[in-house]
């Protein structure tokens, strides 16, 4: 049996941050929790939906205190400052890393057993969160659409996969205008990031044809725009971008993902290594890796990214999707090795463990070993 769970509601489009309006009012909620971070105050993406709140004198309070890879801490301090702002809804203005702690937050909200937070790391919740309404102003993670949400435990260095239905934003808007003032790194970082879901979803044990047609068109859009959105910060590709990552969360959402993920949470855990970075440079050596037992996958990969995959040996056809993966991170100033992130040689073996441990370990298409994955960090040290 397979299943597929997405948000009631998306909007994509410029402009449609409009949306929100009719959402609160249709929805007869009478308070926002704006859940953020200083960057996005700082740049002024915030003020844009703010504006809108306040054009209606909508209440509000904001939580600003997420960082990259949300800790324990993070989640807990929200919690209670949600509790206290008496909100009945959540907004969720960021990256990632602010969406996957709005979900946290609302979860422990109406499941409060759980406010130690690490409770959650492979839990069944009762209830239902609190409503999320997700405005993403990154294009990669997905999780705006994904019941999936990462939250590290410092005291264990682990970041826990949570995956929880009940976790899911009941709303979606997606807004190409509050992308484009995205660093280029950032842009290129979540970019290749949302790629990764796309390929690693594809190549998940739990994918089937519904999940593959949303992971084949997130890569046609992905690779077909990504260099012009990060380099010349084309509006029509963002949006495509944009576009084409939200697809990518449609699908391995409702499947899974793989060791690229695991590798790259092992990284975030230990070093805290930005997410969507890890995955940008673990993905053509992890894909080499899979590419021996699944040659014709990659070939529907090869073509769905406009490439001529006809006649090619099975070694060609996976070398080839590899090296447009490759080259598109060279063009994009993504780093090549650990070393130039500052990881250490010694502390390969400990990730190489925590990457097996992970939870998207077993959905990968090739079953790897702990030592399989340690080569793999030391190829690319």
């Amino acid at each position: 049996m397979n299943r597929v769970v997405l948000n009631e509601s998306s909007y994509f489009g410029r402009g449609s941050r409009k949306k929100l309006i009719d959402e609160l009012i249709d929805r007869q909620y009478k308070k926002a929790f704006i859940v953020t971070d200083t960057g996005i105050i700082k740049s002024g993406v915030l003020k844009e939906t703010t504006d809108i709140l306040d054009n209606i004198k909508f209440h509000y309070d904001i939580y600003s205190e997420v960082k990259p890879n949300p800790t324990v801490e993070n989640v807990v301090k929200g919690v209670y400052a949600f509790k206290n702002s008496e909100a009945d809804v959540i907004i969720a203005v960021g990256g990632g890393s602010t969406i996957d702690t709005s979900k946290a937050i609302s979860i422990i909200s109406k499941n409060p057993e759980h406010i130690d937070v690490v409770s959650l790391d492979g839990a069944k919740t009762k209830n239902k969160g609190t409503p999320i309404i997700a405005i993403p102003t990154t294009s990669g993670t997905a999780a705006e659409v994904t019941m999936n949400y990462v939250i590290t435990d410092t005291n264990r260095k682990k970041k826990m996969v949570i995956v929880d239905t009940h976790s899911i934003p009941i709303v979606s808007i997606i807004d190409g205008e509050l992308m484009e003032k995205m660093p280029k790194n950032l842009a290129a970082w979540t970019g290749m990031d949302a790629l990764t879901h796309a390929m690693e979803g594809y190549l998940n044990k739990n994918a089937w044809i519904m999940t593959d047609m949303y992971h084949l068109n997130a890569m046609a859009l992905i690779t077909k725009n990504l260099e012009n959105a990060v380099l010349k910060k084309d509006k029509e590709a963002i949006d495509s971008v944009a576009l084409g990552q939200y697809i990518a969360g449609m699908g391995f959402s409702n499947s899974g993902l793989g060791i690229v993920h695991s590798m790259a949470h092992a990284l975030g855990a230990v070093y805290d290594t930005p997410h969507g970075l890890a995955n940008a440079m673990l993905l053509p050596y992890v894909m080499k890796y899979n590419g021996y037992v699944c040659p014709d996958l990659f070939r529907n990969m090869g073509r769905a990214m406009g490439m001529d995959m006809k006649e090619l040996r099975d070694k060609d056809a996976v070398n080839k999707v590899v090296e447009k993966v490759y080259l598109m991170a060279r063009h994009l100033e993504i780093p090549k090795t650990l070393r130039e992130i500052g990881v250490k040689e010694e502390d390969i073996p400990l990730l190489a463990q925590k990457a097996y441990d992970d939870v998207c370990t077993p959905g990968n298409v090739r079953k790897a070993s702990v030592e399989d994955i340690e080569r793999l960090y030391k190829e690319m040290y």
